[in-house]
């Protein structure tokens, strides 16, 4: 992992397609795919790809679905 300043008060870290597969739980070729198709902020570095912890959570997180309440708690059971 790299960290790359964003002023003094913020870092931010880089992390590989592998660190990232890891985080996501996913495979390399998973993420490689999102950098192909970018649907995920990505650096290049040269030939080497690196992927923000913030951009990750930042995925994540547009990828969340919030859970619906119960039928039932609002009148559609028995």
């Amino acid at each position: 992992m790299t960290s790359v300043g964003r002023g003094d008060a913020e870092l931010d870290t880089l992390l590989s397609v592998e660190q990232a597969a890891e985080r996501l739980g996913t495979s390399v070729r998973f993420v490689r795919r999102l950098v192909f198709e970018r649907r995920i902020a990505y650096a290049k570095l040269g030939r080497h790809v690196r992927i923000a912890s913030r951009d990750l959570d930042a995925f994540i997180e547009a990828g969340r679905v919030e859970a619906a309440a119960r039928p039932d708690a609002i009148g559609w059971g028995a």
